[in-house]
């Protein structure tokens, strides 16, 4: 559990609420760059840098996917991770994806500080506070999600381009609902 807290004990993760806020406060970004960048973040698990070089060919509409580029590895290794329908209108809306000139250009074409001021923003109409309000704590998030919606733990590593399953198994020795559900049974 300590990967998931501070060293004095808070989260580094959303919770599935705080996800939720986080999605409806993105949507409400007046950037719409901002916005597709910030619910392309939280629904992929990805690290803050990776959607930067997402380009049209990356989003594939039919298998509804989106490809990244796992950041943290020695070698070239892509990830490929479903996304909502909702995701892919909005993308398309904002980025004219269909448009074949643009099909190699960069989605968001900015900075990773950039990028990190568009979650603080978010973050910020969420009312989002603390540790767990960051780039790192939508992806935390996002894999704690994915457990708790039963999605298997292997599944989960390869969304988030874990090189070893262990990596992984972080997130499944969270504190969440079901662990909350089975110390409820004690309560009466």
């Amino acid at each position: 559990m300590s990967g998931l807290l501070t060293a004095r004990g808070l989260r580094k993760y959303l919770t599935p609420e705080e996800r939720g806020t986080f999605i409806a406060a993105a949507k409400s970004l007046k950037s719409r760059p901002a916005r597709s960048y910030c619910l392309t973040l939280v629904l992929t698990g990805a690290r803050i840098s990776e959607p930067l070089e997402v380009t049209p060919l990356h989003i594939d509409r039919v298998a509804k996917t989106i490809t990244l580029r796992t950041l943290k590895r020695r070698k070239l290794v892509h990830r490929t991770i479903p996304v909502p329908d909702e995701l892919l209108e909005i993308i398309e809306l904002i980025h004219d994806t269909g448009n074949r000139k643009n099909a190699d250009v960069p989605l968001w074409p900015v900075d990773r500080a950039t990028a990190h001021r568009w979650v603080k923003e978010a973050m910020g109409v969420a009312g989002l506070t603390g540790p767990h309000a960051s780039a790192k704590g939508l992806r935390h998030g996002f894999a704690i999600a994915a457990l708790e919606k039963n999605v298997p733990l292997n599944i989960v590593s390869r969304w988030l381009g874990h090189s070893n399953l262990q990596t992984t198994t972080i997130y499944a020795n969270f504190t969440g609902r079901e662990e909350r559900g089975l110390a409820a049974r004690m309560w009466g």
